[in-house]
């Protein structure tokens, strides 16, 4: 190693040294600066009332100056020190005294504000703010809350079902229905070459990124307040009201491909889907009927007016409109499909939707909303809504909540034995014998309908109140026929079972002693229902029915004549009145000087008749006569 090179490193160090020796004697000084600080702190903390003197200096103010000038002047002879460390120093100890003066005014602020507590009325004031301030932290309780408020996140369907079978099973059907042949990803493909667009989020459904655009064909004016409730109704555009008169001559010719045709230009014709939703649905394809009412829903709800929230439950959309009537017609068809898929949480929500916006009970929202609230578990609310909902009858008396009150008692006795028994209200056992006072003939249409196979049943069925099913009353007779179709799989419980036949055993008994019991719920009936006619005939008891008949290819020729083809008339066509049907096929049509690829096209519809190849040859004059 060279001299030079030997005495280069000897240099730097004895620079080292150095260098380490001066940082041990700034650290020192640095925690005698924090004893002397945190002394003051703590001084500062015990006496708080010494700051309140004006004029007078802290006496540790003193001591820090002259703490610090001694440090400049040590730092100052110390030439190994770089100056940037002082000057961080001072910036230090100044950031420090000025934390030390605002910890100084916060005492008066404190004491002001203490003092003004302590004024006349200030405990009242925040007495006042205390309690305003535990109403907004707690939740609204549910005798506070409307009864027919909708909570929104249960609207969606997709949200329930991840709920139920969680979150990977709905996204491998999803991606296996897109994938598979059902067409949903033939439609996006197609819509991808028209051109990618962005499509609105809406509550009442998820719409699909293959939808059209919103055409904006309708909208929703608002018409008056009454009462505390908004009044809103559907108004038609020019080019809407054209569509409508297109559909309604293709329904007037029973052409289903001139409907189909007015959808090629006007995408969200409501009437036009529900047609296509109702044909599908009969002929079996249960995914396309749903994917046409949930456009229906995406068109209805992107023209809401600003003023309409219905899940508040202060907007009434009266049905007595006629442009108003297509989105109840929606509405109770999703909240079909929704019970089809088990979604009976949303399928309440759509029902008390159904209800809030008419109380006139249009579709006959009223007449299962107990089913959709027994089959979600939502007995209390049950309980609730039987109490404040306002109609002109007390709602125990139909048939549907007479009974599924005393179903929901059940379950309610059930969680209330854990906890504690609420006296107050009637037993299950005597809402059910009430039940079975007011409306006995429910009983034989159950016992068939379920069925009930026990030899107990044939023996109670023999007396002669719960020998007949049929109470002389049409209104009544109709409502117990939609209950028990709607209802009856509740009954297959063993432990509704169970109750039905005790309480019945009961009633026999307790009419053999007393016969006048029966005579005073008879009145009673008359009464609520004294119309001789059905006031309920606008309900099909197929609405209510969990069985879909689905026709063949060739009864539904004619399925555009009635849309809406009552239930009865559509199981009659679907069970063996096919031919029936095929005697009044619709009419050949002529293909002469037409196009050809426009013929074979048709041909492929099965609702077009273009006859036998023979037949026309033969009858060449009939057909062009």
């Amino acid at each position: 190693m060279s001299g030079r090179l030997l005495k280069k490193v000897l240099k730097e160090h004895e620079e080292s040294k150095h260098q380490n020796h001066h940082d041990e004697d700034g650290e020192e000084e640095d925690e005698d600066e924090e004893e002397q600080l945190g002394g003051s702190r703590g001084r500062s903390s015990i006496n708080p009332f010494d700051l309140l003197n004006e004029g007078d200096e802290d006496p540790d103010s003193d001591k820090e100056t002259e703490i610090d000038d001694e440090e400049k002047k040590d730092e100052n002879a110390d030439y190994v020190q770089p100056p940037t460390k002082n000057k961080s120093k001072k910036k230090k100890k100044k950031k420090s005294k000025e934390s030390r003066s605002n910890v100084v005014v916060k005492p008066d602020i404190t004491l002001d504000e203490t003092l003004e507590a302590l004024s006349l009325g200030g405990n009242s004031k925040q007495e006042e703010a205390q309690e305003t301030t535990d109403s907004l932290k707690k939740p609204p309780s549910s005798s506070t809350r409307p009864v027919l408020e909708i909570d929104p996140k249960y609207l969606n369907l997709e949200n329930e079902l991840r709920r139920m079978y969680g979150s990977k099973v709905v996204r491998s059907l999803e991606s296996s229905s897109q994938g598979g042949g059902g067409g949903g990803s033939s439609r996006q493909g197609r819509g991808g070459r028209r051109g990618v667009h962005h499509i609105t989020k809406t509550v009442l459904i998820s719409p699909m990124e293959n939808w059209a655009r919103w055409d904006r064909s309708f909208s929703m004016e608002f018409l008056e307040t009454k009462d505390g409730y908004n009044y809103f109704r559907y108004i038609h555009s020019s080019s809407y009201e054209q569509a409508q008169r297109s559909f309604q001559a293709a329904q007037n010719l029973h052409d289903l491909n001139g409907v189909a045709s007015v959808l090629i230009n006007h995408p969200y014709h409501i009437d036009s889907l529900i047609t296509m939703a109702d044909y599908f649905k009969f002929a079996g394809d249960h995914q396309m009927a749903a994917d046409a009412i949930g456009k229906c829903l995406y068109g209805l709800e992107r023209a809401w007016h600003p003023m309409f929230t219905p899940f508040n439950g202060n907007c009434r959309l009266k049905f007595t409109h006629d442009t108003n009537k297509p989105f109840f017609t929606t509405l109770f068809a999703h909240m079909r499909n929704m019970d089809r898929r088990g979604c009976h949480r949303s399928a309440l929500e759509v029902c008390k939707l159904l209800l809030s916006l008419d109380t006139d009970n249009p579709v006959g929202a009223l007449f299962c909303v107990d089913y959709f609230a027994l089959r979600a578990e939502e007995y209390a609310w049950l309980e609730q809504f039987s109490e404040e909902y306002q109609s002109e009858n007390s709602l125990w008396l139909f048939p549907n909540f007479s009974y599924s009150l005393a179903i929901a008692r059940v379950y309610l006795e059930k969680m209330e034995s854990s906890t504690h028994i609420d006296t107050s209200k009637s037993s299950s056992l005597d809402l059910m014998m009430q039940a079975l006072k007011l409306h006995p003939t429910v009983l034989k249409k159950l016992v068939d309908k379920v069925p009930l196979k026990d030899q107990a049943w044939t023996k109670i069925l023999k007396h002669h109140y719960f020998r007949s099913d049929q109470s002389k009353n049409p209104s009544l007779d109709h409502l117990i026929s939609i209950y028990v179709e709607r209802n009856y799989l509740i009954w297959r419980l063993p432990d509704v079972q169970k109750l039905l036949r005790s309480a019945a055993e009961l009633l026999i008994k307790s009419l053999d002693e007393k016969e006048s019991d029966a005579e005073d719920f008879f009145s009673v009936k008359e009464e609520a229902f004294p119309a001789k006619h059905n006031e309920y005939s606008h309900l099909s008891t197929h609405d209510f029915s969990d069985s879909v008949p689905t026709l063949p290819p060739d009864n539904l020729q004619n399925f555009v004549a009635d849309p809406r083809m009552g239930g009865e008339q559509v199981a009659a066509g679907g069970g063996g009145g096919g031919h029936n049907h095929q005697q009044a096929p619709p009419p050949v049509r002529d293909v002469a000087n037409r196009n050809p690829l426009a013929v074979f096209l048709e041909s492929m519809l099965p609702w077009v008749n273009l006859g036998d190849g023979d037949d026309d040859a033969d009858h060449q004059p009939d057909n062009n006569g």
